[in-house]
């Protein structure tokens, strides 16, 4: 379907590959893990491994907290760089990606994702970006990296045919 020339234009508009050179970078919101995240994931996800849902089992595991999913802190992690809307109308597929989880979250905790551009080639509308994830433990930030994953992602060039 042609777009009305005289209709606004989106008001957010991701950034086209061209846009986002190696080492462009930035941080987004911040998010508070709560105790509904989990219980809401670990429930459609059929997490039904005792340290999700047993306070005392997972105490006794030496956490000092109700631990998250590593899974659930990747889907919040990814929901974060979503909302900064930097691949919205530009963002085409997820390819795939490598996933480190390098230390845990909890309930509670409040969250951020640091994005840093790694690679683009050059003959794909495409590129690779380096997340880290960051978790704040009480008042003041740990800036531990609790998850660093890499995604490989087809994103729309400055000059592509396909309808935004």
């Amino acid at each position: 379907m042609p777009e009305d020339q005289d209709a606004p234009r989106p008001l957010v508009r991701g950034r086209c590959w061209q846009d986002t050179p190696v080492g462009w970078a930035f941080r987004t919101a911040s998010r508070t893990v709560t105790e509904t995240d989990l219980v809401n994931f670990v429930t459609l996800g059929g997490f039904s491994e005792p340290l999700f849902w047993d306070a005392r089992h997972s105490a006794a595991s030496g956490y000092q907290g109700r631990v998250v999913p590593g899974a659930l802190t990747y889907t919040l992690a990814e929901g974060l760089v979503m909302q900064s809307t930097v691949l919205h109308g530009t963002g085409l597929a997820f390819l795939g990606m490598e996933l480190e989880i390098r230390g845990p979250v909890f309930v509670g905790d409040t969250i951020d994702v640091t994005v840093e551009v790694t690679g683009v080639p050059a003959h794909v509308e495409g590129g690779r970006a380096r997340h880290r994830h960051h978790p704040q433990h009480g008042p003041q930030p740990t800036g531990e990296d609790v998850l660093v994953y890499t995604p490989v992602r087809l994103v729309r060039g400055r000059t592509s045919s396909l309808p935004t």
